[in-house]
């Protein structure tokens, strides 16, 4: 894309203990002593695309995960991507902290990129393909089929397609239409046919144009040919064969299949956020228009179409994706919801954690004791079901809870809902900001303002992250607060695909500081004191920077002393620097990160105490435990809780990290949860000092499984 396209469509600028004795020491302010945060991320997802080409996964498994890799680069190319255009269009000439241009990572980015994708569309054409087929799931070419098939799909165009496409054509009185994000388009030209008998058509116009045809997304992409055999066809197969009937009396050419991605960043200023609500409504809007930043076609399209679309879109060259094969493989996902379960892995039963069992009041149960979730091998429905407890219980004076990510359908809005309705007093900060989700909170926060709920829309410049749940009951005569505090999202749904923790307790100081945290969200309180939790941007880095220091006076006062820290990501440079510190006094590091590290482990005289490990598997892991050995097990402190390692999560986010205090709690997440994830054996990788990564083993040769060990597990004990 043109600086001046960019320019133009501007928003906002987003600005193994292996050996290292062949790696130098690295001078202490280095830049080398950090990975780049995009190449970084670029590495997670080829561990993605490892589990895709896994044979040992289940065959729809594996083409769930070819899906998730396409996804993930579509929104690495919608924020990150456009993020680095837009630098380079606004002249902004800082560099990353590994000592890279935005230029230049973008170059990178592209050459890392191109055998992964190359990597994908082969597996997907050769392997996956294929196998279905061999399972009885075959996607047909409509040219292949008999007379009487091609009859049925051309019935199918008749009736389900034509009436809603519009075909776009492009010439001086009619502008390059639009092309909205991640749509998928075909694009032909046409031209008058000479043997037509309406000759006044001839005088339209005498030479090829293009024309845009978006198909339905309203429509599936794959059209049964026989649903019980498991025949299907393709939708833009069916209407390339039947584009004479959008165009009579004209002569058509091939068409192909092409699709923009958009940049897709919101940030919200402050001084234009007075009512945040109609400020997302509106940013939502501009969305649409946001500046191009890849164009993803068809191998074959011929390049007088492809310079064509180039110059309508506003994109270069190198901007540009040939793909040979399927284009937007995340529609293959069709295919998953087929009643194949030998296809896909075993289901297994989630249960309750053992205190639930008991059949009495909830409230009793935490009262009595704090209880850990770890889902999805504990069922979800212990929350859903506290909620709703809650919502009917006549005790119950309010509920307050932190919304990010609630999915359709939620029985927790439904239990909102049911507990206004009461006349229970609740209270739902919805945050707006919650990227790719602003659309269905903004519709939930309306339906629960409606049915009385006390709606907030958090604080315009900082995103509420925080997954907190406080609810206020009269027992005798006096408020006993319950809590409950998730690494997790308030969703059903993906509470079964994501690992997560949580904490349900009536701890005091920990439901006093609950309070202080929704005073401070819902009335702006400048409560900055808290007795228990973690809060960002108040005290989260600091605390985590003291808890690492602390370790380095530990180790050189002759205690125990480690560190474990488990989070999605680590990229704040002033925390990984505190680990370098203790990782030259000597204190043992393990960190074990899903995602993004751009920590270099393993240096001479920089970290060569620093282990780093990521664990990719069936569940995505999404849990966070910050482990601090503290001088030994009798004082040991662990943490978890919404807060990843990032400056984003200290700085522009609220988050909470909270103690675990129950001292058999805290046993089975020192002694049980953590060692599994550090033996795992089967889906770890370890990050070398060079940037690579190497695989620990695999399911072939078997051993330790963290994710199969949690399975069936009634708590970790």
């Amino acid at each position: 894309m043109t600086l001046d396209a960019v320019k133009k469509h501007k928003t906002t600028t987003t600005a193994s203990a292996a050996s290292a004795a062949s790696i130098e020491p690295l001078p202490a302010e280095d830049e080398r002593q950090f990975f780049n945060r995009e190449l970084s991320w670029l590495e997670f997802n080829r561990h993605v695309l490892d589990e895709a080409t896994d044979e040992t996964n289940p065959l729809l498994e594996r083409l769930k995960f070819l899906s998730i890799f396409s996804t993930n680069l579509d929104e690495f190319f919608m924020i990150r991507v456009s993020g680095l255009k837009e630098q380079i269009a606004e002249n902004i000439g800082e560099l990353s902290p590994d000592g890279m241009t935005a230029s230049e990572q973008l170059a990178e980015i592209y050459k890392r990129l191109r055998p992964m994708r190359a990597r994908q569309a082969s597996y997907l054409k050769d392997s996956v393909f294929p196998a279905l087929a061999k399972n009885g799931i075959t996607i047909e070419q409509y040219v292949g089929l008999n007379i009487k098939e091609k009859k049925l799909l051309d019935k199918y165009f008749r009736n389900n397609l034509f009436p809603i496409l519009t075909p776009q054509l492009v010439d001086a009185s009619h502008p390059f239409p639009y092309i909205s994000n991640l749509s998928l388009n075909l694009g032909v030209f046409v031209e008058p046919n000479r043997a037509s008998t309406q000759a006044n058509l001839k005088h339209l116009f005498r030479q090829k144009r293009f024309t845009r045809i978006k198909l339905p997304p309203s429509a599936p992409r794959l059209v049964p040919i026989d649903q019980k055999k498991g025949r299907y066809a393709l939708i833009e197969e069916v209407i390339s064969a039947n584009v004479h009937d959008l165009f009579p009396n004209m002569k058509t050419s091939e068409a192909f299949l092409f699709r923009v991605t958009r940049d897709a960043d919101i940030e919200i200023r402050e001084d234009e956020a007075g009512d945040l609500l109609r400020t997302m409504e509106r940013e939502l809007q501009r969305r649409r228009d946001r500046f191009p930043v890849r164009l993803e076609i068809a191998a074959a399209m011929p390049e007088k179409m492809v310079k064509l679309l180039m110059a309508g879109v506003g994109l270069e060259n190198e901007e540009v994706e040939r793909v040979d094969g399927f284009v937007d493989i995340p529609d293959l996902m069709q295919l998953y919801s087929l009643d194949k379960p030998r296809l896909k892995d075993r289901p297994f039963a989630t249960v309750l954690p053992a205190p639930l069992h008991k059949k009495e009041n909830i409230f009793d149960v935490i009262k009595k004791q704090d209880v850990l979730l770890h889902h999805p091998y504990n069922s979800f429905s212990a929350v859903s079901d506290f909620i709703a407890e809650a919502a009917e219980d006549p005790n119950v004076q309010a509920i307050k809870i932190c919304l990010y990510r609630t999915g359709k359908d939620s029985p927790i809005v439904a239990s909102l809902v049911r507990a206004s309705r009461l006349g229970k007093q609740v209270t739902a900060l919805v945050e707006l900001k919650a990227r790719f989700d602003e659309e269905n909170n903004i519709e939930w926060a309306r339906r629960l303002e409606n049915e009385g709920v006390h709606v907030v829309y958090g604080i315009s410049t900082l995103k509420t992250h925080s997954k907190v749940l406080l609810v206020v009951r009269r027992e005798k005569d006096k408020l006993v607060r319950y809590v409950h505090l998730a690494t997790g999202n308030y969703n059903p749904f993906t509470s079964r695909i994501y690992t997560d923790l949580a904490l349900l307790t009536a701890d005091e100081e920990i439901a006093e500081d609950a309070s202080s945290l929704f005073n401070f969200l819902t009335g702006y309180s400048q409560q900055d004191k808290y007795k228990r939790l973690l809060v960002a941007p108040l005290n989260l880095r600091e605390r985590l920077l003291e808890l690492i220091r602390r370790e380095s006076k530990n180790k050189a006062a002759g205690k125990p002393a480690r560190v474990i820290m488990k989070a999605n990501s680590i990229t704040d440079d002033q925390l990984i620097r505190e680990l370098y510190t203790a990782s030259q006094a000597g204190v043992e590091i393990d960190l074990i990160i899903r995602g993004i590290c751009t920590l270099r482990p393993g240096v001479k005289g920089l970290s060569e105490n620093i282990r780093v490990r990521s664990v990719i598997g069936r569940f995505l892991e999404h849990s966070r435990v910050y482990y601090f050995a503290n001088g030994g097990e009798e004082n040991d402190e662990i943490f978890i809780g919404s807060a990843d390692l990032m400056h984003r999560s200290f700085d522009r986010r609220v988050e909470v990290l909270t103690p675990v205090i129950d001292s058999e709690i805290k046993g089975d997440l020192r002694d049980i949860l953590l060692p599994a994830y550090l033996k795992d054996q089967v889906n770890a990788y370890t990050l070398m000092p060079d940037g690579s990564y190497k695989k620990t083993g695999n399911r072939t040769k078997g051993g330790a499984d963290a994710q199969q060990f949690f399975i069936g597990k009634d708590s970790l004990s």
